[in-house]
């Protein structure tokens, strides 16, 4: 005579509940994304508090928008490859940030760059930069 396996029982319950907060822990992630974004666009700042490496990841934006304050370009950079703890906050990146070109013409590393929005994918003709909230500053 057997009986049935805690496997059998609850492996289903716990799984369902597993899978239902991990769904809630991505939901949560990406509202405060959104609203660090908002943030971002409509008031320029204040850059902190900013949501984590990780939850940005999790949340699907994988890419931050930078803007050099020196020669107003904007770049993205992987968020995936970034080799910080997935605990770092995004706006301590700010300070490590520097433009290539402005680099390549001063002849130093040129650290003038502001923190834009958090994107989900690049930079591209279909998906152009940010822009602040209303009209660009």
């Amino acid at each position: 005579m057997g009986t049935k396996s805690r496997e059998s029982i609850y492996g289903a319950s716990v799984r369902a509940s597993a899978e239902c907060a991990a769904e809630a822990r991505r939901q949560a992630d990406k509202l405060a994304c959104e609203a660090w974004n908002k943030r971002m666009l409509a008031f320029q700042g204040p850059a902190q508090p900013s949501p984590t490496l990780g939850d940005a990841l999790n949340a699907g934006y994988t890419y931050l928008e930078v803007k050099c304050l020196g020669c107003e370009t904007h770049q993205t950079v992987a968020l995936d490859i970034i080799r910080r703890r997935k605990t770092t906050p995004i706006h301590e990146l700010e300070r490590y940030m520097r433009c290539k070109l402005c680099s390549e013409q001063r002849g130093y590393p040129y650290k003038r760059s502001h923190l834009v929005a958090l994107r989900p994918n690049k930079i591209s003709a279909s998906d152009p930069p940010s822009t602040w909230w209303p009209g660009e500053r």
